[in-house]
């Protein structure tokens, strides 16, 4: 109260609205014994504008939701952050009470026919301001056990908003998936709807990669060291981490071979995360990977715990289903690409609206629909299953955190060119310094056509060829070339090697000192006039 009257005060002073100068648009949920932790990052949000008011957690669920919507009436109310983790063991334990926020338990109606849990630990009604089943504004939990982890958490955040190593990884989005083991048909499906998230939803500007735990897949490496390339993806950094597939709290599905199974990620593996660069985002369209209200710690807390892993985690916190998660997963990435949200919790909140609405302009929604019916059990009520779905997908993180998004480069490249000539590239971008430039194919084609396995060879040279394969299946490229932006512009000729083929992308990524920026622009690569004879003529772009 008395820091609401000093800033009123300060605010007719200097003739701003009294109102406008003293409400606040973070409300900050933390316990007292982690409020020394966290005074660092208040100080940081405090300095970039927010204005913060603290609530103590040692209070219901139901007092913390009343509290906030007293805080929302200000009208300037857009975050909640709740500080601590939730222990069912708090109810017995006052020492565990102390340094926890509780999460809500609501009724689970549809997931339950999948095998869940009567109710669903969601965090989203703190955020829910009117009841109507969306949340109004972004909530995020810190979910944290002692001063130590919080304080850890709280150096990685302002590592990754301050962060100024502008290397090509800040364009890299890594997908592994699991192999579904829901039959051929639903695999099938599923297999579909992970390349076209891939190719529909991500721009051709920045680089994928795809680890699949199917040994029949070029995507997938030796499966002796699947974990380890699994690591190595995480390692790399990156803009975005994505896993689809099974789940656990403790562990995510494994590699199915006729040997026996291996796991892709269980915990305590995230103590061999070092990522140099900056951690990603990790994004878990899976089951129960963010149970973060069980006595043990979910696999997703250990991750935003890890001073090497990632530096926030979406996730579910109970069973999950793949039409819902498969909407949720365009919709992250239409709120990203599209609509540019500042914060990572603005993003997860209007992925979760878009999740709910009957019909949304996010990537896959046109064809996802048709096929809910194969998605998910019968009686089929879509709307019910995303509505379900707003409340099982959690943000383990900062929903204050600032998303880096890079300048713009307007690449000019001919329509098409012949296979072994060379093509003129030119760009323009508000960036100066080095820059990339590579004549890519298409993501859903390879720049080599892989061996058909039908069967898993396990001698040392079958197991080394998977590998190989597997480095080829992750490098898009054709050629590339190194340039310089001088004065925001640069031109040159790139040769075009004999072999390219089909639709292709022209990617750049110009790294300066203070910012990065990227571009694409498409090209078709024909073949050379005696084959092209022998061939007929080039499908057109939208023939592939």
């Amino acid at each position: 109260m008395i820091r609401r009257v000093v800033f009123a005060l300060l605010g007719i002073l200097v003739g701003l609205p009294p109102t406008v100068t003293a409400a606040p648009d973070t409300a900050v949920v933390c316990p007292s014994v982690l409020r020394a932790a966290l005074q660092p990052w208040l100080e940081y949000r405090a300095a970039q504008g927010h204005r913060l008011e603290l609530i103590d957690s040692a209070s219901s669920e139901q007092f913390l939701r009343e509290r906030i919507g007293q805080l929302a009436r200000g009208g300037q109310l857009r975050f909640v952050v709740l500080v601590g983790d939730d222990d069912p063991r708090s109810a017995a334990d006052p020492e565990v009470r102390a340094r926890c926020v509780p999460t809500h338990r609501v009724p689970a109606r549809v997931v339950t026919r999948w095998g869940s849990e009567p109710e669903i630990a969601s965090d989203s009604l703190y955020g829910d301001l009117d009841l109507d089943g969306l949340p109004d504004v972004s909530v995020g939990r810190i979910s944290v056990r002692n001063a130590q982890q919080l304080a850890e958490v709280v150096r990685k955040i302002i590592r990754y908003e301050q962060n100024l190593n502008h290397d090509p990884w800040r364009r890299e989005v890594h997908v592994v998936a699991g192999a579904g083991g829901f039959g051929p048909l639903l695999d099938g499906v599923l297999e579909t709807a992970t390349r076209r998230f891939l190719t529909e939803g991500i721009p051709a500007a920045y680089r994928t990669t795809m680890t699949y735990a199917s040994w029949s897949s070029p995507y997938c490496p030796d499966p002796r060291r699947f974990r380890h390339a699994v690591l190595d993806r995480l390692n790399e950094g990156g803009l975005f981490w994505v896993y689809l597939g099974h789940g656990r709290p403790q562990s995510l599905d494994y590699v199915r071979l006729p040997q026996g199974e291996l796991p892709i990620f269980e915990a305590g593996d995230e103590s061999q995360l070092r990522c140099p660069q900056g951690g990603p985002i990790a994004v878990f369209l899976s089951c129960y990977v963010g149970a973060f209200d069980a006595a043990e710690d979910c696999l997703a807390e250990r991750l935003v715990r890890s001073p090497g892993g990632p530096v926030a985690v979406v996730s579910g916190s109970r069973v999950t289903m793949p039409y819902a998660m498969a909407v949720l997963g365009g919709e992250l990435l239409d709120q990203y690409f599209r609509a540019r949200r500042p914060t990572l919790g603005e993003l997860l909140l209007h992925a979760q609206r878009g999740l709910a609405a009957h019909q949304s302009p996010a990537p896959g929604r046109a064809w996802l629909d048709p096929l809910a019916g194969l998605l998910s059990p019968a009686p089929v009520d879509l709307a019910a299953e995303r509505a379900e779905h707003v409340r099982l997908f959690n943000l383990l993180g900062d929903p204050l955190l600032r998303l880096r998004r890079p300048q713009a480069v307007h690449v000019g490249v001919a329509e098409s060119v012949v296979a072994g000539a060379t093509l003129e590239v030119s760009g323009t971008a508000d960036v100066d310094g080095p820059c990339l430039v590579e004549l890519v194919c298409r993501r859903d084609r390879f720049t080599f056509t892989p061996a058909p396995r039908r069967g898993l060879d396990v001698t040392p040279e079958g197991l080394a060829r998977l590998d190989e394969t597997y480095r080829r299946a992750n490098d898009d490229r054709w050629t590339w070339l190194p340039a310089q932006l001088v004065d925001g512009r640069f031109v040159l000729e790139l040769p075009v090697p004999p072999e390219t083929r089909g639709p292709c992308h022209v990617r750049v990524y110009v790294q300066g000192r203070d910012d990065f920026a990227l571009g694409s622009a498409e090209v078709y690569v024909r073949a050379a006039a005696a084959t092209a004879r022998a061939a007929g003529p080039p499908p057109s772009h939208s023939a592939e």
